[in-house]
This record gives C-alpha cells, sequence and structure tokens, in this order.
C-alpha cells in the first residue's frame, strides 16, 4: 500500500506554462498531478496510453474528439490513447489527478 499524499495538490510552473509531478509508476499504471495556472495554455500533446483525469479544483473546458465540456473540482474524464485533447479557457487554477494506464510513455509508438 502507498499513500499518494501529495496527489491533487496544485503546485506553480516555474518557467513553464504548467507542471506535472508523477506520483506512482509500476509496469500497469502511473499516477500525476498536472498544474494549469488560470490564463496559461496546456500544451500537452496526445500520449500512447488510455489516461483518465479527475479535476480536484480549477475551472477550464476540456477539448477531445471535436467536443468541449465545463471542467470542475469533481470531473471525471477518459481519453484514449492517442486521441487529441487540452484544457482551453482555464479561468481558475487548474488541478488534475491523472491516471495512465499503462504508465505513461511505456507504449512509445
Amino acid at each position: 500500500m502507498q499513500h499518494l499524499e501529495s496527489a491533487g495538490r496544485h503546485t506553480t510552473p516555474v518557467g513553464r506554462p504548467n507542471h506535472w509531478v508523477e506520483h506512482l509508476r509500476v509496469p500497469t499504471m502511473s499516477v500525476g498531478t498536472y498544474s494549469v495556472p488560470a490564463g496559461s495554455a496546456d500544451t500537452q500533446k496526445p500520449h500512447t496510453e488510455d489516461e483518465v483525469y479527475v479535476v480536484t479544483s480549477g475551472r477550464a473546458v476540456f477539448e477531445a474528439a471535436g467536443e468541449r465540456i465545463p471542467a470542475s473540482a469533481g470531473t471525471v474524464l477518459f481519453v484514449p490513447a492517442d486521441e487529441a485533447h487540452r484544457f482551453v479557457e482555464v479561468t481558475e487554477d487548474l488541478t488534475v489527478i491523472v491516471v495512465f494506464g499503462p504508465a505513461e510513455y511505456s507504449l512509445k509508438a
């Protein structure tokens, strides 16, 4: 058992538009926290792994597969591998727990 105490806590990026902290990595999954300050751009690219996003705080709009939905605390999203997606219109500091299955970058194309 591992208690991922710092998961879901917003961290301020230094020298870049957003911040990523990985909390756990095992072959079948990885877990981290993604922080995007209000007004910043989400510059992520599609991943080769499936992802689940759990928004813990903040407000934004999530774009994927030609759809846009509001995202705020409690929003849970699934993004299949290789699907383009991003948070836009970040109006409040956004904090998101991200679960990759299998672990992030373990399925490099």
